[in-house]
């Protein structure tokens, strides 16, 4: 399976903030559509993601608050990145070896939308149900075996 089938099933929504919106409108964009990612875009291009990861982590130095910084402050400005053709094995790899719950897929440098971990666990669980109801239909079909001639 590739990242393109995941992305015609999930659709094509996808939600921005540039690196100099303050990080408290970052954060109440992804509670208000509960996401949990925001692409980051400056001038057309990506440039980094914010993630609950990095919200946490700036609330923990700021003794429990975002504070006044932005999201050029707090986000990953080298997210990896896969495109439509990468196979689904070689995301849950990535995904798993990275620790990275969100990654944005990306072609000839433009966002074509962001696969989470639950995308790759839906699409995985999807697969693995159809394989089982078709080894299911063919055991059930099995054709009987012919008695030995004497």
């Amino acid at each position: 399976m590739k990242v393109s089938e995941i992305l015609k099933v999930k659709g094509n929504i996808l939600y921005t903030v540039t690196p100099d919106t303050p990080l408290i409108e970052a954060v109440n964009a992804m509670s208000e559509k509960d996401i949990g990612s925001l692409v980051v875009m400056e001038f057309g291009d990506l440039v980094g993601m914010l993630t609950f990861r990095e919200v946490i982590q700036t609330t923990c130095e700021n003794g429990g608050t975002v504070g006044d910084k932005t999201v050029r402050a707090s986000m990953d400005d080298h997210p990896i990145t896969i495109t439509p053709d990468t196979d689904l094995n070689e995301v849950r790899r990535l995904m798993l070896e990275k620790h990275a719950r969100y990654v944005p897929v990306v072609e000839a440098k433009t966002l074509l939308g962001v696969i989470s971990f639950y995308d790759v666990a839906k699409a995985v669980l999807e697969a693995q149900s159809f394989e089982n109801k078709m080894l299911k239909a063919y055991i059930r079909d099995w054709p009987a075996e012919e008695e030995s001639r004497d």
